[in-house]
């Protein structure tokens, strides 16, 4: 009887050892792993073999990273070259897991020349200041900015598919409106454009609000169609040079920009579209804090949560390097900003800029590239901007502690294959994948002194930037 009871407080003893977490199914363990972030899933893959292999499963660091950075980015990848350049087919897995690493570290990207400006090919005309959007498989290039301060009217659109090309073929669209401009602004919101305000080569702001639709035809091949919105009594005042971005399925945002007289503003808008996208209502934001008036910066929305403000030229024609968060906070839209000291960042000094570009790419982050400092030198370099390093709630103060933190929210690349020209009031835009951007034209030196006007030139080079995974 002795042995009994002791055998059997042995085999209590040990089951009261075991964690209940290995009784569960692999099922609802894949349910709770989706509710950690990655540091605390690699924490718990190093407890056994059997979690080990769980957490180092692709079927699961899918899920992660459709959970952090969206389906479409999954999507994407899936349909994108990934597969062909790594030799996998369509029935097989991603290696997930190793793709996850490679976009949390990214180091690279690569440039690739898509069009020849010395070509037989037809190509839209120099110019800067002008939108483009990646929409409907499209890119769509409409106005600008050219030599001798006129404005352009055209619209270009180069068909794309789900796959990027080293060729791609312009096709000039005969839209007819709207009228020439440049300083405009242009978001996708669905599959259609938003296009607001600009500056005409007279010099005269608008405040318009048109809406575009790219379609397909079997004869007529790509069209583009545009038609003034209606928007009631209430506008904001007439602007270019401001920013603007889609902030969910039915809301654009514009910040800043120069008015009448050059004056430089800072006032926040909102555009909130009908379901059926006949009308729209514009109302202004009011905040305090806000951020200072500006134009020449841009306006980023991450995730379809914070809308991103980086950059621009102040009121005392100084070039900005504040970053700004455009939070739904408490059910209201509400303006915080991230102070940070630029010695806290390795080669920092080159981070102030107006006229770049800041798109949202794979990983949720932004990248920075080119503008102009306040020598109006123009920039070559890229820079990724991750603000999941801080999440405020309330204006961050830089202290000495906070140095490793804004360290990891900054982050230049290094660049491979083809070297672009530097430049500033360029466009760049993203595929549905966010790993593949594109950029077109801008302002770029000439022969002489930069910094002279005559020293200036506009250009039409497109290229594509490639996050190297």
């Amino acid at each position: 009887m002795a042995d009994i009871s002791a055998s059997s407080s042995n085999s209590n003893f040990t089951n009261s050892n075991i964690s209940p977490i290995t009784h569960l199914a692999q099922d609802h363990l894949f349910t709770i792993l989706l509710l950690l972030p990655v540091d605390s899933i690699l924490s718990f893959a190093m407890t056994c073999k059997r979690f080990r292999a769980l957490t180092y499963s692709d079927t699961l660091w899918e899920s992660l990273f459709r959970r952090d950075w969206g389906p479409k980015s999954v999507d994407a990848l899936k349909s994108s070259n990934y597969n062909r350049h790594h030799h996998y087919h369509h029935h097989q897995q991603l290696p997930w897991m190793r793709l996850y690493k490679q976009v949390s570290q990214l180091d690279y990207v690569s440039c690739h020349k898509l069009s020849d400006p010395e070509g037989e090919i037809v190509l839209p005309n120099p110019r800067a200041s002008h939108s483009l959007n990646f929409v409907s498989d499209c890119l769509v290039l409409f106005g600008g900015g050219c030599e001798g301060g006129r404005h352009l009217d055209d619209t270009w659109v180069a068909y794309l598919g789900n796959d990027f090309q080293r060729n791609l073929k312009w096709q000039k669209v005969n839209s007819g409106i709207p009228s020439g401009r440049f300083g405009h602004t242009c978001v996708v919101i669905n599959d259609l454009l938003i296009l607001f305000g600009g500056i005409n080569d007279n010099g005269n702001r608008q405040n318009d609000t048109w809406v575009g639709k790219v379609a397909f035809h079997e004869t007529l091949g790509i069209t583009l169609s545009w038609r003034l919105l209606e928007v009631g009594p209430t506008s904001p005042p007439p602007r270019g040079a401001h920013a603007a971005c889609c902030i969910d399925s039915r809301k654009m945002v514009i910040h800043g920009g120069i008015g009448l007289q050059g004056i430089r503003l800072g006032d926040t808008w909102v555009l909130e579209l009908s379901e059926n996208f006949c009308f729209g209502t514009w109302y202004e934001i009011v905040t305090n804090p806000s951020p200072p008036a500006r134009s020449g910066h841009t306006l980023t929305c991450i995730g379809g949560m914070q809308t991103v403000l980086f950059g621009g030229r102040g009121l005392g024609y100084d070039v900005l390097n504040d970053v700004w968060l455009l939070d739904n906070y408490e059910g209201r839209l509400k303006w915080l900003q991230i102070l940070y000291e630029l010695q806290n960042i390795p080669e920092g000094v080159a981070i102030p800029r107006v006229g770049h570009s800041a798109t949202h790419t794979l990983g949720d982050r932004l990248l920075i590239y080119g503008g102009e400092d306040s020598y109006r030198r123009r920039k070559d370099d890229f820079w990724l901007l991750d603000i999941s390093a801080v999440r405020p709630t309330t204006v961050q103060q830089a202290t000495p502690n906070s140095k490793g933190l804004f360290a990891k929210m900054w982050k230049r690349l290094k660049a491979s294959s083809y070297k672009p020209k530097s430049r500033s009031f360029h466009r760049a835009c993203a595929d549905h994948s966010g790993r593949y951007l594109y950029v077109f034209g801008g302002m770029v030196d000439g022969l002489v002194q930069p910094v002279e006007s005559s020293g200036l030139r506009f250009d039409r080079e497109l290229f594509l930037m490639e996050l190297v995974l």
